[in-house]
């Protein structure tokens, strides 16, 4: 695999969040089970639901914190990066989201991390086949991890 460059910023205090490494093993994780072999940099922001919501709202229209967003970055077709997007994860919805699971909030955050890198690499799930794509990718990316189906019932 070709240079992975993760930046990661904490807009919130970090007790109980993970450390930048988990990311950046995670976005590897994402990147060799996309087949990503080329360098690639990104950017997470870590947020709280104030700034979570805000960008939810100013950027899909919908008034509520949401649990990843996924900003693919739009250069210039002269401009030759590795950059491929941001992510902002929400922390307080990542933390209730697992309570509400019943999964472990390490997890939570891996599939999370996972699922906006690969909306950064194109990935959506709008549709149902591409859902179903997508879901199962995730699914063999985090039991690489050693992370249980996010999407088991």
């Amino acid at each position: 695999m070709s240079t992975t460059t993760v930046h990661v910023g904490y807009a919130v205090p970090r007790t109980g969040i993970p450390a930048a490494a988990s990311f950046r093993r995670w976005v590897d994780a994402a990147l060799r089970g996309a087949k990503r072999r080329k360098a690639t940099e990104l950017s997470i922001r870590i947020v709280d639901t104030t700034e979570g919501r805000a960008l939810n709202r100013d950027y899909r229209g919908k008034d509520y914190a949401t649990n990843v967003l996924s900003f693919e970055a739009e250069l210039p077709p002269d401009v030759k990066l590795p950059l491929i997007g941001d992510l902002a994860i929400c922390a307080p919805v990542v933390a209730r989201e697992a309570a509400e699971q019943g999964k472990r909030e390490r997890d939570h955050w891996a599939h999370l991390t996972v699922h906006g890198v690969l909306h950064l690499l194109g990935y959506d799930h709008i549709e149902d086949a591409d859902a179903e794509v997508m879901e199962a990718l995730e699914t063999r990316v985090l039991a690489d991890l050693g992370i249980a189906d996010p999407y088991a019932a």
